[in-house]
């Protein structure tokens, strides 16, 4: 369940990653028939905060909101990595955890999570110019310094500025299904999914043009997710080597070509979930899945759930209930 949404702010947030949440989480979008989240933004430091940009905001809610939410963002600031937070605001976070509640950290939010011990032997991101001062600010942290977010448990942990987009429609999504974070990201006109894993930074970040090397052979791809195919042959269709071939596949998509075509067959598997009442190995044939046993291990690998689950979840209890 994901309807209530708490912002947890110290001095000197920053603007644009509290604007993230409020856009996400905060925004009535009810006539796109959008579902409506209880939002509210709550301060650990007084009821005005002070914000990088040099102008201050007002957070009408204390501490004790934290107690009803389902998710507690905290947004990145200045000077988080060398200052102490308020125990009171750290025992929330741990309270919400034990509870139940999930915790999202955006870039160097990460430390207010680190210093409440909810990091330790978890894998967790930052933005890559802190991840060696967040590993050794807490040790038994798993830091990932380059991708874009990390989902462990109850913990979502997001990278810099843009990837808090990113990891905040990744929670929307898994509450909400694919159709309403697609919608969501259309809206606020950014690309519907990022997968976590992908690199915070690639070697060419730049649009699709007829330079690049590999478009041609991405639409092949989402074109015929249900054949089998492997690098040699996608090399092939590109007229390169396998080696250089998956070297300019990672520079143009920050992934590699089977995480990249594993994303897409199991985003193709959950909406068939959604809009059809196909049977699971009729689904598992034209994700490229084969069979269904196979779509269910890859499909509570990438989403934690089973197929048959989520569609119930999202096609409610007149959806088929074959085994999956």
């Amino acid at each position: 369940m994901l309807k209530n949404v708490a912002a947890l702010l110290l001095d000197d947030v920053h603007p644009f990653e509290l604007g993230v949440l409020c856009e996400v989480f905060g925004l009535d979008r009810s006539d796109e028939g959008l579902p409506v989240h209880d939002f509210a933004v709550v301060s650990a430091e007084g009821p005005l905060l002070r914000t990088h940009a040099g102008f201050s905001v007002s957070a009408p809610c204390d501490l004790d909101r934290l107690e009803e939410a389902d998710l507690i963002a905290v947004p990145s600031g200045s000077h988080y990595m060398d200052r102490t937070y308020p125990e009171e605001a750290l025992a929330a976070l741990r309270r919400a955890v034990e509870r139940g509640a999930r915790v999202l950290s955006v870039c160097s939010g990460a430390f207010v999570l680190g210093a409440a011990g909810l990091l330790d032997g978890r894998r967790c991101t930052t933005h890559w110019r802190h991840s060696d001062e967040l590993a050794r600010r807490f040790p038994l942290a798993q830091v990932e310094p380059d991708v874009l977010y990390v989902d462990e448990g109850p913990i979502v942990t997001s990278a810099g500025t843009a990837a808090g987009i990113d990891a905040a429609l990744h929670l929307v999504r898994q509450a909400h299904g694919p159709a309403v974070a697609n919608t969501l990201a259309r809206r606020m006109v950014v690309p519907p999914h990022r997968d976590g894993g992908q690199a915070q930074y690639i070697q060419r970040p730049l649009p699709r043009t007829r330079c690049d090397t590999v478009g041609e052979t991405l639409a092949w791809m989402e074109r015929h997710l249900d054949e089998e195919m492997t690098v040699e042959q996608l090399a092939d269709r590109t007229h390169m080597s396998p080696r250089t071939f998956a070297r300019r596949f990672q520079q143009e998509t920050g992934t590699t070509p089977y995480r990249w075509l594993l994303r897409q067959r199991v985003l193709l598997a959950q909406h068939l979930l959604e809009t059809s009442d196909e049977t699971m190995d009729t689904i598992a044939g034209r994700t490229g899945f084969g069979n269904a046993a196979a779509l269910r291990h890859q499909f509570v690998r990438a989403l934690g759930t089973t197929p048959n689950a989520y569609r119930r979840t999202f096609r409610g209890p007149s959806a088929l209930t074959e085994a999956a």
